[in-house]
């Protein structure tokens, strides 16, 4: 049981650093969306969060931040601040989830099993936090660029935006903070002071058991 609760802590709290790592890389990096034209087929324009970006054939990449901030649409001001929160909640899931490992230290007694057990599911209930934060920009933003896409009104001669790799990290993201948080919590449920003092009690109970069978048989 000892191994099983430890794979299941390594495990969640390795998914939870490659989850941020993930989340940190959806918010960075400007390919949410992706559009190139017949026109110009050497060149693809990328939107990001923070700016867009011009990519030519031969490898070139300009990029230009946005100029206000007023001025932007509102899924990519709602998607600024989610993300800017899965970042700093999944950091923190982060940081509450190593000291609960067993491995980090030696100590056995029962407060320091309780502290671990609370550092853990802190850290659980920030990666599900941490989930949640991503998924919601990502999924809106992409339900947005396909209503965008398969718009009747717009003429079909005109370039429409795609799903960039951006969106799909942020995908991933989401999904390893919520295996994540799901590790952690269940690594919670089996409380090993509670265990070992249940395990005495059948102990000592079977030995008296065994001590008044013999006894009877004497006499």
């Amino acid at each position: 049981m000892d191994t099983s609760v430890c794979a299941l802590e390594l495990l969640g709290a390795f998914f939870s650093v490659v989850a941020w790592v993930c989340s940190l890389a959806t918010t960075i990096t400007p390919r949410w969306m992706t559009l190139s034209t017949d026109l110009l087929p050497t060149e693809v324009y990328e939107l990001g969060l923070w700016e867009t970006c011009v990519v030519q054939e031969p490898g070139s990449m300009e990029c230009r931040p946005y100029d206000s901030l007023l001025g932007l649409p509102p899924d990519i001001k709602l998607a600024r601040i989610l993300m800017c929160v899965a970042v700093a909640t999944g950091l923190l899931g982060v940081l509450m989830s190593i000291p609960g490992l067993r491995l980090v230290n030696s100590c056995q007694g029962e407060e320091e099993h309780r502290a671990k057990r609370a550092f853990k599911l802190l850290g659980g209930a920030f990666c599900a936090l941490a989930g949640v934060a991503v998924l919601i920009p990502v999924s809106y933003v992409a339900h947005l660029t396909v209503l965008r896409f398969f718009d009747e009104s717009v003429p079909e001669v005109v370039p429409r935006w795609e799903f960039g790799d951006a969106l799909f990290c942020g995908w991933a993201a989401g999904f390893l903070h919520m295996v994540a948080a799901v590790l952690l919590v269940a690594s919670c449920l089996y409380a090993p002071g509670r265990s070992r003092t249940v395990a005495a009690r059948w102990t000592r109970a079977s030995c008296a058991i065994d001590r008044t069978g013999k006894r009877s048989e004497y006499v």
